[in-house]
Formats: structure tokens, C-alpha cells, sequence
């Protein structure tokens, strides 16, 4: 496995960083082509259960994953246990006074990680203008 660990730097606290990454049925809105939603829990702590689309219309792939550690503001770990994608993935939120920086962390096979990166790079940026605008 190879670790890609991408940051971007956003103009919110972290608290308000937080509750934008971890709005889940939100997160479609900043991550390229994929929709989440919580299938079992509340989405709000450890063992909630998640399934994230990715694809353009019907063709894609579903990725689940278990929420393993759930610490706000700063880090929420997951598992991933679908059949095409294992592994864990983590987002931390670095607290920076009014602002904060936002890292995506995730564990992969070597040739996914370069295939994935641009498309994480992409939604990061996307990211930081999303959560600018985030409204809870």
C-alpha cells in the first residue's frame, strides 16, 4: 500500500471545516463524481456505515466503508469494506486560528494512487470554495 496524503489550506476554523467534510449526504457537492449517504448509524460516530457512489450515471462503483475513530474536530478514520476497494482513509482538520487546513489521507495500492491523486488534488480545491460557503 502507498499513502496519499493531500492537504489544502481553507478560510474557515476548524470546527466549521469539521462540519463540512463530515456533512455526508453534502459531500457530492466537492468530491468528483460520487454521492455518499450513511446506511447504518447516525453518521456522527464510530460505526457508522457509509456508501459512497463514484461514477458518471449508472456506471461506477459503490465503495463502503465503517467509521473507525471519530474525534471532532480534528480526525475521522474509516475502513473501507466493499469487495473493489479496502483499506483505511482518514480526514484531519489542522486547527490554524480562524482558519484551518484540511488533509485527506488515504491508503492504497501503488497504481491507484496515481490514478487517484488528481481527482482527490481536484476536490480539495473544490473543497475550500465549499466550505467558504458551507452553511450548517
Amino acid at each position: 500500500m502507498t499513502r496519499l496524503e493531500l492537504r489544502v489550506d481553507v478560510a474557515t476554523p476548524a470546527e466549521v471545516t469539521w462540519a463540512a467534510a463530515t456533512d455526508w449526504a453534502r459531500q457530492g457537492e466537492w468530491v468528483l463524481a460520487t454521492r455518499v449517504r450513511v446506511t447504518r448509524g447516525d453518521g456522527r460516530g464510530v460505526g457508522t456505515e457509509l456508501a459512497a457512489f463514484t461514477g458518471l450515471g449508472p456506471i461506477g462503483f459503490t465503495d463502503t466503508m465503517r467509521v473507525t475513530a471519530w474525534e471532532p474536530p480534528l480526525r475521522c478514520a474509516v475502513r473501507h469494506t466493499g469487495r473493489l476497494v479496502r483499506g483505511t482513509a482518514e480526514f484531519r482538520v489542522v486547527p490554524r486560528g480562524a482558519c484551518s487546513t484540511f488533509v485527506w489521507v488515504e491508503d492504497v495500492p501503488p497504481a491507484l494512487g496515481v490514478v487517484l491523486a488528481p481527482g482527490v488534488r481536484w476536490s480539495l480545491h473544490r473543497f475550500a470554495d465549499f466550505v467558504r460557503e458551507y452553511d450548517r
